[in-house]
């Protein structure tokens, strides 16, 4: 009689509930060895390669790309061969079916620095690190990578590229993809050993030129874009609608990142009692360049050393209060898939230019969806800068188990009296939510003006 073995889908994530199959890397009838790559399953926070646990025949899978399986569900069927290498049964296979702390290892994430720009934005209303135009850093390239590390036996094998299908390709930029409808076979390769990188995959789907389902085989350089209809055709001085990446008039089901945010708002809109102030800064002071995010972690960190309350976490559940020596700042980075909060860790130890590079780093950890997962929690304060796009003042939302968050309106010129004169100078609105169950109005205002005081300095 065959032996046949179901696989549970580990917690991919400290304690996430479920992850998304992106590509299967095998079908039924398929022989697979241990350790192998079985299929690619995007998390909130990541898009991983899971590695079978066993060697032998797949004979059922719980689904197809796009189904959202739970933890600890069944997720593939394996009828083993006992002529291939397996597992003994007490071997560690460094997959976990609990939380972090309950006895069960969890898979191990390794961080890579992989450095460059991407701009940050808030925790639920959206909008970017807003940067002055002298001082905005150029787009480095898009790798089209992503980073981690599933533990398999008493090894840590990283993340490559697999092939599927012919294309050599990344986890993530099969999401991306497939999230763009974009025929990965007819897209052309630019990354080393003819990897299809994310790039790749978006200059595909702006030019039309490798549609998902299309007819034909043609390779992506000799795909023109075909010229616009009269119809299609923009009327003279009226503009072209913006281009979205959200198809309209469709109920789509709400996955990955944003199915993650759905969760954290709700959660955060039945344990948080929000209360608001709101103020500005002067920074009529500041030198011509000067890096609006260096400046403001610096607040922040200023801040939280002269009053402690906000930078702290709240446990009403165990009825506990910790304050924070550290400040790590959670930076909200708004992208097409939803709102990252990555954490910019000792900010109060940073040197501007360490800012701007932390800065860059994140922003292209963003991008190319290769932050691992330590990066995007334990913040002990947060910061939203939705300025950048449109609003002075807004009311943005405390996630758990932090207890405020700073956002950064848009910079205006404003008229303001001068010594019996009057003067223009530059403002930026400032909003301050906080959790009333763990701090006072009083402590909350003496943040903030901690805050603005160090803002409205020269240097």
């Amino acid at each position: 009689m065959s032996d046949k073995k179901l696989f549970k889908l580990p917690d991919l994530g400290e304690g996430l509930p479920d992850a998304e199959i992106v590509e299967w890397l095998v079908k039924e009838g398929d022989v697979i060895r241990l350790d192998e790559p079985l299929v690619s399953m995007e998390t909130a926070k990541a898009v991983v390669e899971v590695p079978s646990p066993f060697s032998g025949k797949v004979t059922r899978l719980a689904g197809k790309a796009g189904d959202v399986i739970e933890t600890g569900s069944w997720l593939v069927e394996i009828e083993l061969d006992p002529s291939l290498p397996q597992r003994a049964d007490a071997q560690d296979t460094g997959h976990s079916h609990g939380h972090k702390g309950a006895g069960n290892p969890v898979p191990n994430e390794e961080s890579r620095d992989d450095g460059d720009d991407l701009t940050v934005v808030a925790s639920d209303i959206g909008g970017e690190i807003r940067e002055e135009p002298q001082d905005e850093a150029e787009e480095s390239a898009d790798a089209g990578t992503v980073v981690g590390a599933m533990q398999s036996s008493n090894a840590v094998r990283s993340e490559q590229a697999s092939v599927v299908g012919g294309v050599r390709a990344m986890p993530a930029v099969r999401a991306l993809a497939r999230k763009l409808k974009v025929d990965l076979s007819r897209v052309k390769a630019t990354g080393t050993d003819g990897v299809v990188t994310a790039a790749d995959v978006k200059k595909a789907a702006a030019e039309g030129s490798a549609p998902a389902g299309a007819a034909g085989g043609r390779p992506a350089a000799a795909a023109a874009k075909p010229a616009p209809s009269r119809a299609e055709a923009p009327s003279p001085g009226r503009a072209a609608p913006a281009r979205s990446d959200a198809a309209l008039d469709v109920d789509e089901p709400i996955r990955g990142v944003r199915r993650n945010m759905v969760r954290t708002m709700s959660q955060a809109h039945a344990e948080v009692v929000p209360t608001s102030l709101m103020d500005d800064a002067d920074i009529n002071a500041w030198a011509p360049g000067e890096d609006i995010m260096a400046r403001m972690i610096r607040a922040i960190a200023v801040a939280a050393e002269a009053e402690p309350a906000m930078n702290a976490w709240l446990n009403a559940k165990e009825g506990t209060l910790r304050r924070h020596a550290r400040v790590d700042v959670g930076i909200a980075v708004d992208s097409p898939e939803g709102l990252f909060v990555a954490n910019l860790r000792n900010a109060e130890r940073l040197e501007p230019y360490q800012v701007r590079q932390a800065i860059n780093r994140i922003r292209d950890g963003v991008k190319n969806r290769s932050l691992p997962p330590e990066e995007l929690r334990d913040y002990t304060i947060m910061l939203s800068n939705f300025g950048v796009f449109a609003g002075k003042y807004a009311t943005p939302v405390v996630v758990p188990p932090c207890v405020a968050i700073i956002g950064a309106g848009r910079l205006h010129h404003a008229v303001v009296p001068v010594l019996g004169g009057l003067e223009t100078h530059r403002i930026m609105p400032l909003s301050l939510t906080f959790d009333h169950r763990a701090a006072t109005g009083g402590e909350a205002a003496r943040f903030l003006r901690a805050l603005i005081d160090d803002l409205q300095k020269a240097r």
